[in-house]
């Protein structure tokens, strides 16, 4: 046992060491280029072109390596996971080019990439078992998810989670929790990495009411999951009808380029972070969580790359200060809930998005963030943002 915790301690150090610096490099780039978009905003204009660059980077030289998380979890189901360490150089600048030029997109997807696909080069120097290798790739999710957003707890449990089809391998347990929080202590305290607050000022009492409120709440959090699931695979489904696959983001950036030229949506390209803080503190449009789902299903379903996440939180919090007008909660709390519980929905990861919630708000909103997590994993159906997720049983009841 001691010899299998101080195996587990020093590759844990070594994947979190990698994934947080890669956090730290992508971060960092990405600040940079979204401050460059924001200051130049014509560069929307060569969206198309981007869009190209993109898909016949990955077409020419990274084939397969396109599906991105899904191609994680396949890893993670077979009996020899490997993942090829070009995915991550890919990933990093195929996401800084979508944002540079105005894709609406994440960053939760480059940096697990990335993580993974760095941990799985362990794997393949050393030659170990494919048991090992599997919970390689869970560290390195594990670390990228933790260092990314500066959530160790959520980023561990989630490495776990969403590998719903298989039990829980208790020997993957200590590794996951060690790396990322290793990963990041890297990101934040190495490399001096911060993260966005969001704060909720004050939380309701916990009385049946304020609770029964939270029902409708996270119902409709798991509607709305449920609607950015099919938006991205329908989108997703509509663009691989063209056999040419650079020409995929070449026509959505015509498409994402002209719908925000003609509508002044700025607001809704790359991650949206200042509109998710907004939400957290003043009214909103209502339609602001169906704005950032139709453009990220389009800049995503036609090849773009970057992640989903973050563009699940712009969803959830907006919808959350959108639903202030009719439950009577505060609206930084309904923001939170819908922050988190679009994400639990979208993932079918309710407690590493209950665990998130409470790293990013605080401990006292805890039980109104179970509580639309979990309605919101049951109300958001069987599916989910990774098509390769495999739940391996139903939500609904019996």
């Amino acid at each position: 046992m001691l010899k299998n915790i101080l195996f587990w301690v020093a590759i844990g150090a070594c994947v979190g060491l990698l994934s947080g610096s890669a956090s730290a490099l992508f971060l960092l780039s990405l600040d940079w280029v979204s401050e460059i978009r924001d200051a130049h905003l014509w560069l929307l204009a060569l969206l198309p072109l981007a869009g190209f660059g993109i898909g016949y980077g990955y077409h020419r030289y990274a084939s397969g390596v396109e599906k991105g998380n899904n191609l994680i979890l396949e890893g993670i189901y077979t009996t020899q996971p490997t993942l090829p360490l070009r995915m991550a150089p890919f990933v990093l600048f195929g996401t800084l080019i979508t944002h540079l030029f105005g894709g609406s997109a994440g960053r939760e997807g480059t940096a697990v990439q990335m993580g993974a696909a760095l941990a799985a080069q362990l794997g393949k120097h050393f030659a170990w078992d494919a048991a090992t290798g599997r919970i390689l790739l869970i560290c390195g999710v594990a670390g990228g998810f933790a260092s990314v957003f500066g959530t160790p707890l959520a980023g561990a449990v989630f490495s776990l989670e969403w590998l719903f089809r298989r039990k829980i391998d208790p020997k993957s347990i200590f590794p996951a929790f060690w790396t990322a929080f290793v990963a990041h202590w890297v990101c934040e305290l190495v490399w001096g990495i911060g993260h966005t607050a969001y704060v909720i000022p004050a939380v309701a009492p916990h009385t049946w009411i304020n609770l029964a409120w939270m029902i409708p709440a996270g119902i409709a959090f798991g509607l709305a999951a449920r609607l950015f699931i099919e938006t991205s695979h329908g989108i997703g489904w509509i663009f691989n009808r063209i056999s040419y696959p650079p020409l995929r983001p070449l026509v959505g950036g015509v498409l994402i380029a002209g719908i925000v030229y003609l509508t002044g949506a700025y607001t809704y390209v790359g991650l949206g972070i200042p509109r998710i803080v907004e939400a957290f503190e003043t009214p909103l449009p209502w339609y602001d969580f169906l704005a950032k789902t139709g453009l990220t299903g389009l800049t995503l379903g036609s090849g773009f790359k970057g992640g989903e996440v973050t563009p699940l939180f712009f969803t959830g919090a907006t919808l959350g200060n959108a639903l202030a007008s009719w439950i009577p909660l505060p609206l930084a709390l309904l923001a939170g809930c819908g922050f988190v519980g679009v994400f639990s929905g979208a993932t079918n990861t309710p407690l590493a998005c209950t665990l998130m919630g409470m790293e990013l708000f605080g401990l006292e909103a805890g039980v109104y963030l179970a509580i639309a997590c979990g309605l919101a994993f049951i109300f958001s159906g069987k599916g989910s943002i990774y098509s390769a997720q495999d739940l391996g049983w139903k939500k609904s009841l019996p």
